[in-house]
């Protein structure tokens, strides 16, 4: 049997990071000296790389404001990390989805908005660190819905997009998995609407991680 290679963004959709995520935004653009952006509005970029992210929330603002932030939004998380007060739980059910598609032969990757660090000791304190081949972040492509990062994980998995499957809770996910000709599955209990995932191309959207495993 030829490999298959499950590609699966993370904040959103193997884990609930939402309340740092937003109480970091927070506190980077009061030290921006920026009034707080809507939380509804923070939920809705989660995926994006962090500076297009921050672009989308302040529209008008010079580049040295949005720099600011970015640096400013980067300090407040890992400052959380460094605290131990920075909570990404897992949702329920994916550590047995992740358990059960390795058992059944598929290859595991992730792609997300998160940066190298944040990635890896999200994975780490979770234990499923080594149930990934690839690994890609915002750090080292542009971002999603760019397709770079998906094919960056296919390269290093050695599969073609007819062997792919991106999952993703986004339509910034979807989109990226459309462009790059790769099956597209949505998650509902994300930060976008299971419409939304359908409109923009999904394939399907599960309701619990065990449908995933059915889907694929």
């Amino acid at each position: 049997m030829s490999q298959r290679l499950a590609v699966f963004d993370c904040d959103g959709t193997l884990v609930d990071g939402q309340a740092h995520i937003c109480d970091s935004m927070d506190d980077a653009f009061a030290s921006a000296g920026l009034p707080a952006p809507d939380r509804n509005l923070v939920r809705r970029i989660v995926g994006l790389s962090l500076p297009v992210a921050v672009r989308k929330l302040v529209q008008d603002a010079e580049e040295a404001q949005v720099a600011a932030v970015v640096t400013a939004y980067k300090d407040a998380y890992r400052n959380r990390r460094e605290q131990g007060i920075l909570h990404e739980p897992l949702y329920d059910g994916i550590a047995n989805l992740l358990t059960r598609l390795k058992g059944d032969g598929w290859l595991l990757a992730v792609a997300t908005g998160k940066s190298d660090r944040g990635l890896d000791a999200c994975l780490e304190t979770h234990g499923i660190r080594d149930l990934f081949i690839s690994l890609q972040t915002a750090d080292r492509h542009p971002s999603k819905p760019h397709t770079d990062m998906l094919e960056a994980a296919m390269a290093e998995a050695g599969v073609d997009a007819g062997q792919t499957v991106m999952i993703g809770d986004t339509t910034f996910d979807i989109i990226m998995a459309c462009d790059a000709q790769v099956r597209a599955l949505g998650v509902a209990w994300g930060y976008h609407e299971p419409h939304e995932l359908i409109r923009a191309g999904a394939d399907a959207v599960a309701n619990i991680p065990a449908d995933l495993g059915d889907m694929l």
